[in-house]
């Protein structure tokens, strides 16, 4: 069983130094290492998990640069250990495709990370049409992350304990929701990867198809072609370290098992023995547990 981690980070010193809250331990690849052989985990997803380093380096052109450049030579030093998402410049289409094709073909990029939003943007904005549109084509895993620089919510409520438990989530929620509302989820075929589960979806299945329904029968949303969930479900999610047998359990019920990849959050979480545990322990089928494990994310990169 091939164990592949969908859901770590790390990150240059020069974003560690201008974000307000990561510290080295976010920049330590050798510590990353050692944690993959103790736990049998054959290689590793380094996406971005956000920042507001943009805001002392001058704009995400600089932070995709400095991030994708230092990525790049971990990925030269250990190629069969490491899987590089790219981070892209958001202002423009046009900066986005040349950052991906950039870092594709110069640097050995397989994916792409995003945030769930960009101060209150979200993914269903036209600019990420083109990408999104180069993903599909190019078959190009897109990883989503939730934003932690003011995330929905946090103008109302910021909270040290209550932003990053709720609020992060329903970015996450909120991103996938708009995306279900505009159509894009319908219209494209595109990889999308949403971490923690996609947020609260997993819980709101019966909501979503109940209230459209109750609201189409007035008239009063648009028409999607089909029930939310038929479309909601069409997005690939993570475990995000997430320890509960019953979180994984729900969300299998929900996306199934050919959608959820197994991931650590490393170096945010630690306890990376109880993650692989609990998707070990549950009452599916072998094949679905290695699956999970690594061979739907196997399949979704072409390894």
């Amino acid at each position: 069983m091939k164990i592949i981690d969908s859901h770590s980070h790390w990150l240059p010193a020069d974003i560690i130094n201008n974000a307000h809250f990561f510290h080295k331990g976010w920049g330590d690849i050798e510590a990353q290492l050692k944690m993959m052989e103790a736990s049998g985990i054959a290689q590793a997803v380094l996406s971005y998990p956000t920042s507001d380093a943009h805001l002392k380096l001058g704009g995400s052109n600089e932070v995709a640069r400095i991030f994708n450049d230092n990525v790049a030579r971990i990925l030269k030093r250990c190629p069969d250990k490491f899987i590089g998402a790219a981070v892209l410049p958001i202002d423009n289409s046009r900066a986005m495709l040349d950052e991906l094709k950039r870092s594709r073909e110069e640097l050995g990029f397989k994916a792409i990370s995003l945030a769930t939003s960009y101060d209150g943007i979200y993914l269903d904005d036209s600019r990420f049409l083109p990408l999104f549109k180069e993903a599909q084509a190019k078959k190009i895993p897109i990883f989503v992350h939730s934003q932690i620089i003011a995330p929905i919510g946090v103008e109302r409520v910021k909270d040290p304990l209550l932003t990053p438990v709720i609020e992060y989530i329903f970015d996450t929620a909120i991103c996938i929701g708009k995306l279900l509302m505009s159509g894009m989820l319908k219209d494209l075929e595109a990889t999308l990867i949403f971490g923690y589960f996609g947020g609260a979806m997993p819980f709101l299945e019966q909501r979503f198809d109940a209230t459209y329904q109750m609201l189409r029968g007035m008239n009063f949303v648009r028409d999607l072609g089909g029930l939310p969930t038929e479309f909601l479900k069409k997005v690939y999610v993570d475990t995000g370290g997430d320890k509960s047998k019953a979180n994984i359990d729900i969300s299998v019920s929900f996306f199934g098992a050919n959608h959820i990849l197994w991931g650590s959050d490393w170096p945010a979480k630690k306890d990376i023995a109880a993650g692989i545990k609990a998707v070990n322990d549950l009452d599916i089928s072998q094949q679905d547990k290695e699956n999970i494990l690594g061979g739907n994310l196997e399949k979704l990169l072409a390894l």
